[in-house]
């Protein structure tokens, strides 16, 4: 698997890396259970920071796309190929477009929502 990161590329280095990641699973150039280089050695490669990397793994492991063993090392999910068309991030996006309009329909204003948002976020409610 070949990872190329692109720093001057607008898209986050970490979704750079977790695109590629995806990619590779679905193009089969990494199948279940492969193993993956770890945090360290991939950001050295990459020329990058360990934390760019780990958010990526991390990410990848919420969706099931890659697992950790610990010690042992990170894999690719068994259920992998099935779960890279799920994006949670986008359909966060979506969820927060369609209530903020809704909240804004009703009349609220953005530092009434940025507020409640941050209460919410913070368990302040």
């Amino acid at each position: 698997m070949q990872i190329s990161i692109n720093i001057d590329d607008p898209v986050p280095l970490f979704s750079q890396l977790m695109t590629q990641i995806k990619a590779a699973v679905v193009d089969g150039h990494l199948n279940a259970g492969d193993a993956l280089p770890s945090i360290r050695q991939l950001a050295t490669d990459l020329q990058v920071n360990n934390k760019t990397v780990a958010k990526a793994y991390q990410l990848l492991e919420r969706d099931s796309i890659i697992q950790t063993k610990g010690y042992r090392g990170t894999y690719i999910h068994p259920c992998a190929k099935e779960n890279c068309g799920v994006d949670l991030s986008e359909e966060i996006t979506r969820t927060l477009t369609n209530t903020i309009a809704e909240l804004k329909d009703a009349g609220a204003t953005d530092s009434e929502i940025r507020i409640a948002f941050g209460n919410v976020m913070n368990n302040r409610i």
